[in-house]
């Protein structure tokens, strides 16, 4: 017997004649993670990916914890494995389940027979590997409708896998494979989740902050690094690319109507926003904004910040509320960070009364009072790039 982990596979089986590019993009990130945690064979099959540990040094724990962040599982299991005959399988179901039955009142085994040349069917092993439970626990009750515990009995291509454990994976598709999208990342709940959501459906996520020293502090950047490397936990790597708002925002301050100053900051950052897609070979921009939540997004706000850019703008928070934000904060593990009471660039110099249903051409008329390409020029030829990598 070996204790193994089991990856099984979301809507890749879907793909089609493209699923071995998918399979091998998502290998690819399970080697990754995998290293320096001792030796194992990765291997995959029948739409499973299996990682079997070769020595007693391996990072079992670790391992675990790390192929739940890979995109594309969405099932992660510790199993143990024995050779496909009856004998091993019953003398593997008596030594390795009772440890995940211990303290349930019942249970029910169920069987998979995806190699079709084992000689019994899936009902006969699951009686078979219930009554071997029975023998060395006699306490625990079979229930077949509603059992505290599933017991899993697998016959696969090249051995048989028996568990009681599995948990979620991360779902989605792996990171890479529908292209590189840039994230408007601040140091607020929604953009980290929103930069996840993105990668979860494939695409490689590189972040553009905005930061406006001395009225932010270190810290507050610090801050959204730390993000950054929470969300590498899932995306394995992210380029950050860091800009100074300051004398935008000062010149703004200075110079235009007050009710017009956060629109003329957002259509500013989504100009350099795309500056720095284009130069990195992104192919959208990715925001945090959900509608209604704040001034600046209303419909109204959004279309005017949206017209200064040609490319795509995804916005996977868009109708969410907080609550349903947070929980996916929360299970990213962004939440605790996020809620660190640093500031933010939007922050600074927040009007009173801020527009919230602009007219186009209002704005633009405000916006003609500076020269706002000499300004942005000046704050992209001073732009911050940063590699924060995980694996």
């Amino acid at each position: 017997m070996r204790e193994v982990i089991l990856c099984k596979y979301g809507e890749i089986v879907l793909k089609g004649l493209n699923k071995s590019y998918f399979e091998s993009t998502m290998v690819s990130a399970v080697k990754r993670r995998m290293a320096g945690l001792g030796n194992c064979d990765i291997h995959y099959g029948q739409s499973v990916l299996y990682i079997e540990p070769l020595d007693d040094d391996f990072a079992f724990e670790e391992a675990l914890r790390r192929v739940k962040c890979v995109f594309g599982i969405v099932n992660v299991i510790r199993a143990a494995s024995c050779e496909k005959n009856l004998e091993a399988i019953l003398a593997t179901a008596k030594e390795y389940l009772p440890d995940y039955l211990r303290g349930a009142k019942s249970f029910k085994v169920t069987g998979k027979r995806a190699d079709k040349r084992f000689p019994m069917t899936s009902p006969e092993i699951s009686a078979q590997v219930g009554g071997a439970i029975l023998s060395v626990m006699p306490k625990i009750d079979v229930d077949l409708y509603n059992p505290e515990k599933l017991v899993h009995v697998e016959i696969r291509e090249n051995a048989a896998f028996l568990h009681a454990d599995d948990s979620r994976g991360a779902g989605g598709i792996p990171s890479g494979t529908s292209g590189r999208a840039l994230l408007l990342l601040s140091g607020g709940i929604d953009s980290p989740v929103a930069g996840y959501m993105v990668a979860k459906r494939g695409a490689v996520i590189e972040a553009l902050h905005f930061e406006s020293f001395p009225y932010t502090s270190e810290r507050a950047k610090e801050k959204v690094l730390e993000l950054a490397r929470l969300v590498t936990e899932y995306t394995g790597k992210m380029n950050v690319h860091v800009i100074s708002l300051t004398k935008i925002q000062e010149e703004l301050k200075k110079s235009i109507n007050e009710e017009y100053f956060t629109l003329l900051l957002r259509r500013s950052m989504m100009r350099l926003a795309e500056r720095v897609a284009k130069k990195h070979h992104c192919e959208a921009l990715v925001t945090g904004e959900s509608l209604g939540q704040v001034a600046s997004q209303t419909m109204q706000a959004l279309g005017v910040t949206d017209s200064v850019v040609d490319m795509p703008v995804f916005r996977p928070c868009i109708g969410m509320d907080k609550e349903e934000i947070i929980t996916i904060a929360r299970m990213i593990n962004t939440f605790e960070t996020s809620i660190l009471p640093y500031e933010d660039c939007c922050t600074v110099f927040t009007p009173k009364h801020p527009k919230t249903r602009p007219a186009l051409d209002k704005v633009i008329a405000e916006e003609k009072k500076l020269d706002m390409a000499a300004l942005e020029d000046e704050a992209f030829a001073a732009i911050e790039d940063i590699v924060i990598k995980t694996y």
